[in-house]
């Protein structure tokens, strides 16, 4: 395997490499195994993009940090200590590159939303926002919720979206939440009980000022 791999998307993994564990697959990534390395990378790749998507508002940029992020992965995945998770070890480095990205490019106001769980409720169903069934008004009615729902999540402050994103859409538990980002379990959920208060204040004031029911 060459450093090249991690630098840019890589050919599907063999069948034989979708079944297997995470930890098997790490192993054998270390080992030097191409086709593990690309399962992992298939496996996180769309999850990610969608991760830092949220927080640069630019799809282009977060293609390119999450390439980064891979890149990374490769690099010190021999080091990385298994006793960890490593769901929590790739979104942390995410999470920093995030940061530091932020800290030298001033992000493009551009919101990209994907499927989304709704912050609210036990069954954590994906919010739906087109019904091939509905009639016209009703599909135009849900596609300006959903230009309001990704108005609200862009307002909130760049620390509040991050923890809003890690427990409400990639359901990352408190634990995580804290290592990934660096912050106290305390600190972490008043974040997220403030992101929940503002996304729920700015979709109320954009959408109770529409005309759509």
């Amino acid at each position: 395997m060459n450093s090249g791999a991690a630098a840019h998307k890589l050919q599907e993994a063999p069948v034989r490499y979708r079944e297997m564990v995470e930890n098997h697959l790490i192993d054998l990534a270390v080992r030097g195994d191409q086709g593990a390395f690309t399962e992992i990378y298939q496996r996180y790749c769309p999850r990610l993009i969608r991760f830092v998507s949220k927080q640069t508002h630019d799809v282009e940029t977060a293609e390119d940090l999450v390439q980064e992020v891979f890149f990374r992965v490769f690099k010190h995945l021999a080091n990385f200590d298994q006793t960890r998770k490593f769901t929590t070890w790739i979104y942390t480095i995410a999470s920093n590159l995030v940061k530091n990205n932020a800290r030298n490019r001033k992000r493009r106001p551009v919101v990209l939303m994907e499927d989304m769980h709704s912050p609210y409720g036990d069954d954590n169903r994906p919010i739906e926002f087109e019904d091939p069934r509905s009639n016209v008004q009703r599909i135009v009615e849900r596609k300006e919720l959903r230009r309001f729902i990704e108005s609200a999540i862009s307002r909130l402050p760049p620390h509040h979206r991050e923890v809003f994103f890690l427990r409400e859409m990639a359901e990352f538990s408190y634990e995580e939440i804290s290592l990934i980002t660096e912050a106290e379990i305390g600190t972490v959920k008043s974040r997220l009980n403030r992101a929940r208060s503002e996304f729920a204040e700015e979709l109320q004031h954009l959408y109770g000022g529409s005309d759509i029911e």
